[in-house]
């Protein structure tokens, strides 16, 4: 007997949980959103009320506080936030990165004490790896810690850091000194942002978004033994910790880029279906049905390629992960692109107005070609770990 249910159906559990969100970020939705931008404030009402939903920690143990459930869950959460015109881009950051990393690399103390505020919403964990002059090279990182007594002292910048002024913590890169071989290795340690020595700078940038970016400086940041997440004495130093939260954080980054994908393709159909010129809706012709026709294709197979990054994360099996998580980075990053213009040629004159909201996120798309790792390099990755090609870097 023929099955009529399909493998590529989310369970009905995901289903009811994308409603639930698209119903309450659909009540705020992008006016609040860019009203937030504009006067300088946060989407603190949106955020609380995800958490007290129980939508920022579904991928969260249930012992920590969490819906115990995967990557898939939370990835879905935040498509359907930016659908509605609200994306969230710290859950890229708190629960997915460092709820992620905590929850497989920490101790238990560590789990008890930063993932349950991280999971309702209440804490916010910002992440620090980028450094100015190691760009993509993770390898490259300068911020160094050096045990001093029972506890470790930081010294060091990171830029482009998101939302520091709203976390309560920030999740730090740093590296360590092999006592072994002397050579440095990875390490992450939780830094409080109230810590003496920790400061930080705003970079003016060129879209409006309630999420701001920042310059870090660690001059002599001390931090206790139990700030540190891992064993550093283990024969890979932290290097397999920062990569169990890479793959959740470009596995988001698709999942947030096609929500808004879906957003500014949604605008344009509608406006495509009202807007009447010589007697006819402008979506009658093939010059403006046939992109939007496009996108939609390039939307669905992004669409295909986070969710299958997802169910590989969630299974364990990091390395097939990373590969289709690298994959649905860059089709997102993409399709955000093509959608967002699309939507702003197909509006007109009116499309670069502030009353329709989508010139500003035709900016905000564009990095998703960029950020947390460029096109580029994606396209390294693939062509040396998928296709077998030499490395070229």
């Amino acid at each position: 007997m023929m099955s009529t249910t399909t493998a590529f159906s989310e369970p009905e559990e995901r289903v009811a949980l994308r409603e639930s969100v698209a119903r309450l970020a659909g009540g705020y939705g992008q006016e609040y959103v860019i009203a937030k931008a504009k006067a300088g404030e946060k989407t603190t009402e949106l955020w609380q009320e995800m958490g007290r939903a129980g939508f920022l920690g579904v991928n969260i143990a249930e012992e920590y506080g969490g819906g115990g459930g995967g990557m898939a869950d939370l990835a879905a959460v935040l498509e359907e936030a930016a659908a509605a015109g609200a994306p969230l881009l710290m859950m890229v950051v708190s629960p997915a990165i460092c709820g992620s990393i905590i929850g497989r690399c920490g101790t238990e103390e560590q789990r008890r004490r930063w993932l349950p505020g991280i999971a309702d919403g209440s804490l916010l964990m910002a992440f620090g790896i980028t450094e100015a002059d190691a760009g993509s090279n993770s390898h490259a990182i300068t911020t160094t810690a050096t045990r001093d007594g029972d506890g470790w002292v930081l010294n060091g910048q990171k830029t482009f850091i998101s939302g520091v002024d709203e976390a309560s913590c920030v999740l730090i890169v740093a590296r360590t000194a092999d006592a072994r071989t002397g050579r440095l290795k990875p390490a992450l340690f939780v830094v409080p942002t109230d810590a003496d020595g920790f400061s930080r700078q705003p970079i003016p940038m060129s879209w409006q978004a309630p999420e701001k970016q920042f310059t870090l400086f660690l001059d002599d940041v001390r931090v206790p033994a139990t700030a540190l997440v891992g064993d550093p004495e283990s024969a890979e130093g932290g290097l397999w910790q920062l990569f169990a939260g890479l793959n959740p954080e470009r596995i988001m980054g698709a999942a947030l880029s096609c929500g808004m994908a879906r957003y500014a393709l949604g605008r344009a159909v509608e406006y495509a279906k009202t807007r009447s010129v010589w007697g006819s809706p402008i979506g009658v012709h093939q010059g403006i049905a046939h992109p939007l026709a496009k996108a939609k294709v390039e939307l669905e197979q992004a669409r295909l390629l986070w969710q299958k990054a997802a169910a590989l994360c969630d299974a364990g099996d990091d390395f097939g992960a990373g590969e289709y998580a690298n994959m649905a980075k860059y089709a997102g990053g993409e399709v955000a692109c093509v959608a967002t213009d699309l939507a702003v040629h197909t509006h007109g004159g009116n499309g670069l107005t502030e009353e329709y909201g989508l010139a500003n996120m035709m900016v905000a798309a564009r990095l998703g070609r960029i950020a947390p790792v460029s096109r580029e390099m994606i396209l390294n990755f693939v062509a040396m770990h998928t296709l077998g090609l030499p490395k070229s870097y």
